[in-house]
């Protein structure tokens, strides 16, 4: 019995030690693979590139990169545009906006009128309108709210209440006034003795020695007086040569 015990414990023993026989062989095998991999050789592990570059670009739009790169060209022909556009559209609001040129007033405008009115120069109405009552000295006219006849040294030009009347010709304001027949009332000096009175004016724009040209607006028709109530609105007109009463209309335009 004990030699049996024997011989299997001296199985067991053998046994143990050709497994660690084993185990040695295997550890010298790896030992030897390793240092062969650290001598220089290439490594058994797959190289994954660095891809941080790649993450940083490929999170930036294409767009967005051609703006970066060329940012300072870009910025630089925008403000050009904008600057062109600012130009045009200052030349444009300027072509727009043009102030009206103001009749002269002024003494040097003054200066330039020359006052050489003749029997050939051709005046503007002073307010466009019908003909209410004709100018006539050599006989009589009926006057509808007078319900009389009497010479009439001037016409009589029919216009809107506010309408605007203006100098016939360059002229001086000689004298402003005011009467029961013809209501406000501006005396031009038009030169070489000629003469021009506008009345039943309201709201008058110039004074008295002030310089006026032809077309500029003296004041606006006013409610017509008592002597014209029939009649209507309108503007009385007359035009003296030498102190004498001439037929305004033989110079109008």
């Amino acid at each position: 019995m004990k030699e049996r015990i024997g011989q299997m414990f001296k199985d067991k023993v053998f046994l143990v030690l050709l497994v660690l026989g084993l185990l040695t062989i295997v550890a010298a095998a790896g030992v030897i693979t390793v240092q062969r991999g650290n001598g220089g050789g290439e490594s058994p592990y797959l190289k994954v590139p660095d891809q941080s570059n790649m993450i940083v670009q490929e999170s930036i739009p294409q767009e967005t990169q051609v703006a970066v790169a060329g940012d300072s060209n870009a910025t630089k022909s925008n403000e050009e545009n904008m600057q062109a556009v600012d130009s045009g559209n200052a030349t444009a609001k300027q072509e727009t906006q043009a102030p009206a040129v103001k009749a002269g007033t002024d003494k040097d405008a003054a200066q330039s009128l020359v006052l050489n009115f003749t029997d050939a120069t051709r005046m503007t109405w002073p307010v466009r309108g019908n003909v209410l009552l004709d100018y006539s000295m050599d006989s009589t006219i009926y006057f509808p709210t007078l319900d009389q006849y009497k010479c009439n040294p001037g016409v009589v030009i029919q216009g809107d209440v506010s309408t605007p009347v203006v100098a016939p010709a360059n002229a001086k304001v000689k004298e402003i006034g005011a009467n029961e027949e013809i209501g406000n009332y501006v005396v031009l000096d038009m030169g070489n003795e000629y003469t021009a009175v506008c009345g039943q004016l309201k709201e008058l724009q110039i004074k008295e020695n002030e310089y006026v040209k032809e077309g500029q607006v003296l004041g606006y028709v006013a409610e017509p007086t008592k002597y014209y109530s029939v009649e209507g609105a309108n503007i009385f007109f007359e035009l003296t040569h030498e102190d004498k009463a001439v037929d305004p209309l033989n110079q109008m335009k």
